[in-house]
């Protein structure tokens, strides 16, 4: 069964710990895959693995023993504490006469010929698509919904009457709908960061932001994969979700990177809440999958990555992200934030809150960044995905970069303007956003009549010749496997200014 192949043993480990009561699996076991049998290759006790999981187990069922598979039902729908799984022994195919219990059934047609001895076989005289009136109506529950239905509205008009304001907010979140004063409010947080220059690193100004949007958020469901305390997800309104215990709003997740992306979707298909989950950048490795399940059905889960470059100190080159954002940004429908201050955290976060239509990657630093001066047209133009930070003039050369690098920038700009070159540095925060802006205003940051471009940022150099053609300049990284502290590794793959100035100078 695809129960093996959908439901990593990281979920299934969460869903025993948690107590999911009401939660009902079933196991296909029919003995064959795509390939075959699985006999020599597949040696797993399945039963013996839920159960150490944590879940309830009922085994050796006929599969195609309705009355034995209704009991079993009901005596999973019976547990309240745990999770169970039906383990359902099956003929893959039966009643194919020459194709039942083989891998020849298993994704493939069965053929006119097989179809018909199927029919046969199976006493099967209705014609095709056609369904039986008798059998039709034990499956109609169109009769039985619009009672439930109705049922449910009642009870809920009356809730409705009784606690009125509870009933609007259950509305307002079930709906996916933020506070009335979510945009004015936020908006007022993002406006004092910019005027209180700090410089803290993006996770904990990641954090700031969620100890300020976190009281107007009740449905707020966070949680990490064994890293709240460097990931920094915690917020002063936390509380932990445990099974014992409903009322929380953080799921300390385990090491389970891709069961946290996978349950993250899942609360976002359920509605009324707004998930947001967090692991190192690296790890987003793990859980690719869900990351691009959550792309793939649109679902605004929030997926939260910090040590996000080289930069990250000392755990060394096996948690030195590298393709990783490249591979994000070539995920359609998912949006990469990779803020360069304070600020930009903020926005991105605000950002991630409102978007409704798809999930959103925030990417943080470990180290501390400078926050970046901004007018009131240059804040505005952050929600852009990428902006004009500052310009000297008609530029002659574009120095484009993201995340811990646009200070780099600033810097090498400055010192190529001492040598007499107008120069504009551009924030580009999230080139997704960025992509989507009309063709006006891409032009109006990045002049299609300024060739001279040079691109910096501490992942795969490869992506940004999108932006500075094939003429122009990346300094980006190409290779990865050295380890050192975050300060020589910068200089050692030419984040300096020294460097970022010289490949400047080459296209004039």
């Amino acid at each position: 069964g695809c129960l093996m192949e959908g439901i990593s043993h990281e979920a299934c480990s969460l869903a025993g710990t948690l107590g999911l009561g009401k939660l009902v699996a079933f196991w296909d076991d029919n003995g064959i895959s795509i390939d075959g049998e699985v006999e020599g290759w597949f040696s797993d006790d399945t039963p013996a693995r839920f159960k150490a999981y944590g879940w309830h187990v009922i085994s050796d069922v006929d599969g195609h023993d309705s009355d034995a598979v209704s009991a079993a039902i009901a005596e999973a729908q019976s547990v309240t504490d745990k999770p169970s799984l039906i383990c359902c022994k099956t003929v893959i195919g039966y009643g194919s006469p020459n194709k039942s219990g083989s891998h020849d059934c298993h994704g493939a047609p069965l053929g006119d010929d097989e179809i018909t001895a199927s029919r046969e076989f199976l006493g099967w005289s209705g014609g095709a698509f056609e369904i039986p009136d008798d059998i039709y109506a034990q499956w109609d529950s169109k009769e039985k919904g619009q009672q439930l239905e109705s049922s449910w509205d009642e009870k809920f008009a009356a809730y409705a009457k009784a606690y009125p304001e509870l009933a609007a907010e259950y509305k307002r979140r079930i709906n996916n709908e933020l506070p009335g004063d979510w945009a004015e409010k936020s908006q007022a947080y993002i406006e004092q960061l910019q005027a209180n220059p700090a410089n803290p690193a993006s996770r904990k100004a990641s954090q700031n932001a969620l100890n300020a949007f976190g009281p107007l958020l009740p449905e707020f469901m966070g949680g990490s994969a064994d890293l709240a305390g460097s990931n920094l997800t915690i917020w002063d309104g936390s509380k932990g979700l445990t099974a014992d215990d409903a009322s929380g709003n953080y799921v300390y997740y385990g090491v389970r990177e891709f069961g946290m992306s996978a349950i993250m979707n899942g609360i976002a298909l359920h509605k009324g809440f707004i998930p947001y989950g967090a692991t190192f950048l690296m790890f987003v490795e793990y859980a690719k999958n869900a990351v691009r399940m959550a792309a793939l059905m649109k679902q605004p889960s929030i997926f939260v990555y910090t040590h996000d470059s080289i930069g990250l100190g000392e755990d060394g080159p096996t948690h030195q992200p590298v393709e990783q954002i490249a591979s994000m940004r070539l995920t359609p429908n998912l949006y990469n934030w990779r803020p360069c201050d304070q600020v930009e955290s903020a926005i991105a976060w605000q950002q991630a809150i409102e978007r409704k239509d798809g999930p959103t990657s925030l990417i943080f630093t470990r180290q501390g960044l400078e926050q970046q001066a901004r007018d009131a047209q240059q804040l505005a133009d952050v929600k852009k995905g990428g902006y004009i930070l500052s310009c000297d003039g008609e530029p002659e050369l574009i120095i484009i970069a993201t995340g811990s690098e646009v200070q780099l920038a600033q810097d090498s700009a400055t010192e190529l303007r001492s040598q007499g070159k107008k120069v504009r540095v551009v924030s580009m925060p999230c080139t997704d956003v960025f992509e989507e802006q009309s063709a006006q205003y891409k032009e109006s940051v990045l002049p299609a009549a300024v060739t001279r471009r040079v691109a910096v940022e501490a992942g795969i150099a490869d992506y940004w010749y999108k932006y500075v053609g094939l003429n122009g300049a990346v300094v980006g990284m190409t290779t990865f496997g050295e380890s050192a502290p975050a300060g020589e590794l910068f200089e050692y793959f030419g984040f300096t200014v020294e460097n970022i100035v010289n490949k400047a100078n080459e296209l004039f």
